[in-house]
């Protein structure tokens, strides 16, 4: 995956997820995974840390799974 795409998928997720902006992902590729269209996919990883209004902090985690195209195909996350 080029550095292009990853910049791109990178943007989109701190705009969903503010918590996780400025954070470098990290970025694997998937062992025998392929997405619709047989392009090979990477697991992309991100980590923050919330908190929540004076409060606890905790650590979130967001996994992304996306093609060699770009494409977006699963999104989770974790507190």
């Amino acid at each position: 995956m080029d550095a292009k795409t990853i910049t791109g998928i990178t943007q989109q997720i701190y705009r969903q997820f503010p918590e996780v902006a400025g954070e470098a992902p990290s970025v694997k590729a998937q062992a025998g995974a392929k997405s619709p269209g047989d392009s090979p996919t990477y697991l992309i990883t991100f980590k923050g840390r919330v908190s929540q209004g004076g409060g606890p902090t905790f650590s979130r985690t967001v996994r992304v799974v996306a093609n060699d195209e770009g494409r977006v195909l699963k999104v989770t996350t974790s507190r």
